[in-house]
């Protein structure tokens, strides 16, 4: 599956669109972690509790994405974009959504 944020794919056509493809995931926060991440607000620095929540949580999006855009048989999925909002003091969602098409 080629995914691409940008609107084409180099040296292929696009010969049919089949509609927007999503996948999303929401993760809450370990409360271990959590309180490590307290200390490391203290001393300043790179959260990296927090960076490999996130970094999981969005290959478990596009994963997802990924998934739906096979079930329609897709070869591609073009203009990908990435949101990320907050459901809860203690629950972000990720969602990564684009275009899935068909190439020559």
């Amino acid at each position: 599956m080629i995914i691409s944020t940008s609107e084409n794919i180099p040296n292929r056509k696009i010969t049919k669109v089949l509609g927007v493809v999503q996948g999303s995931t929401v993760r809450a926060k370990h409360i271990g972690k959590d309180i490590i991440a307290g200390f490391r607000n203290l001393v300043g620095g790179e959260v990296k509790q927090y960076t490999e929540l996130l970094n999981d949580a969005r290959d478990q999006a596009m994963e997802r994405m990924t998934e739906n855009a096979e079930n329609i048989e897709a070869d591609a999925v073009i203009n990908i974009r990435i949101v990320t909002s907050m459901v809860s003091q203690m629950a972000s969602e990720i969602l990564i959504y684009g275009t899935a098409v068909k190439l020559d």
